[in-house]
């Protein structure tokens, strides 16, 4: 599992990337009450907006984290967007991308390295 600055967490499974918010952004944001994801198939590049959520507190935009094609979305959170703050490193997942180039995962944190940085 890989993790970004702006608390994204990434996981490579056979050439597919499935990718969600992790615990701490979770606690940051509160009750999330709403979520918006890509269409299936939407070509992205890294830095695209591509998934809001809205929560109690605040609106926020999801970022691509690496270029590629969404291939699936997590359906479940559309209708629960409460899945998100429950389990935001399993079920909370947002979407799945085929990566165009899979070496911008060696861009980001591990686990320890990720820690570290939300001290």
């Amino acid at each position: 599992m890989k993790f970004t600055e702006e608390h994204e967490w990434l996981m490579d499974e056979d050439g597919v990337v499935t990718v969600g918010i992790t615990a701490h952004a979770a606690e940051q944001l509160g009750d999330i009450v709403f979520v918006e994801l890509p269409e299936i198939g939407a070509q992205v590049t890294k830095d695209d907006e591509i998934v809001v959520i809205e929560s109690v507190k605040a609106a926020s935009d999801i970022l691509a984290p690496i270029d590629g094609e969404i291939v699936e979305v997590n359906a479940a959170i559309v209708d629960e967007p409460g899945k998100v703050n429950e389990d935001p490193q399993g079920e909370g997942w947002f979407f799945r991308i085929k990566p165009s180039d899979p070496g911008q995962m060696a861009d980001y944190m591990d686990e320890a390295a990720y820690q570290s940085f939300i001290g």
